[in-house]
């Protein structure tokens, strides 16, 4: 009897260790750690990010690429999660990079999560936008993705866009989102895009009790840690920006931009219906800003008394 159920106790363990070279093989194919390992952890077929008294955490995706979608099945922190950020993005390197934000902002218990999206433009930020959610991000896992091509950058949330950040210079005769924090101005004040910049994707989580809940009027609650937010998968679906390649190779800029067929098959992201909202789409964002936007950099008079070009018109 005592063999038999140490059988049992082999199995289960030499599962359990079958389902974590699962789980890591699954993310290692993606992302590695980029900062404190230790708190980069496999639980089963999820990794988790770690926040304790001593650290956070963070991953990085393993090869860069121009153009196409990101996404991650995330579940954030639980409970009492106030002034811990969760993040997920893409970024390019550089003084004068290009950076697409999820941030999701922790709050106290019974209190909703914050999402708040941002862009850098040449190494330029402050175009903060904060939206809640219409569900609870901690009791299951929901997608949240961009979308990146030279006519759009498009923040989705379980594949409904909450905003939209177009290419003015492209949009000649395409619908317009105006509540997305675009422009159709197309004048001298046409307002900046992203340029050809080959991106990461990276997500953290850190300790950010000094503005990220209420102004930073509420703090970390310690007792509660370790905070995990926990992910299922993470995607790259893009033009894989070639390993050997400087970040301003004019060859892989060429390849990624001038057609819409390269080494990994057809550039999905970049066919005519990807340069702008179908009409669904454009209802949905719609719906999602009227019911869910709290906050938008393009209306606060007092940060901004000069309204940003690409906010004109609002």
């Amino acid at each position: 009897m005592a063999a038999a159920s140490l059988g049992v106790m082999v199995v289960a363990v030499l599962l359990g260790a079958a389902a974590l070279v699962a789980a890591a093989g699954k993310f290692d194919d993606v992302v590695q750690p980029s900062w404190a390992n230790d708190h980069m952890v496999y639980d089963g077929d999820l990794l988790k990010l770690r926040l304790d008294a001593n650290s956070g955490g963070g991953f990085v995706s393993k090869n860069k690429f121009l153009y196409g979608k990101a996404s991650a099945d995330l579940k954030l922190v639980p409970g009492d999660s106030a002034g811990v950020v969760t993040a997920f993005y893409l970024s390019s390197g550089g003084d004068k990079h290009n950076e697409f934000d999820f941030e999701f902002l922790g709050n106290v218990t019974g209190e909703p999560y914050l999402v708040q999206t941002n862009l850098y433009i040449d190494g330029v930020g402050n175009r903060e936008q904060r939206i809640d959610l219409w569900f609870d991000p901690t009791a299951d896992f929901h997608t949240y993705a961009v979308l990146w091509n030279p006519s759009q950058v498009v923040f989705m949330v379980d594949d409904t866009p909450i905003r939209v950040y177009e290419n003015a210079t492209s949009r000649r005769g395409h619908h317009r989102h105006a509540s997305s924090g675009g422009n159709s101005n197309t004048t001298s004040s046409t307002p900046a895009f992203p340029g050809p910049q080959p991106m990461a994707v990276y997500s953290s989580i850190w300790n950010a009790d000094d503005w990220a809940t209420q102004g930073g009027r509420v703090k970390t609650d310690w007792s509660h840690a370790p905070f995990e937010a926990t992910f299922r998968e993470v995607r790259v679906d893009g033009c894989a920006w070639a390993g050997n390649a400087s970040d301003s190779d004019a060859g892989e800029v060429a390849r990624c931009t001038g057609s819409s067929w390269g080494k990994e098959g057809r550039y999905w992201w970049k066919e005519k219906e990807m340069s702008e909202l179908s009409v669904h789409q454009s209802h949905q964002l719609v719906w999602a800003r009227a019911h869910h936007l709290v906050y938008d950099y393009c209306v606060d008079t007092d940060r901004f008394p000069v309204q940003p070009p690409e906010c004109a018109g609002r």
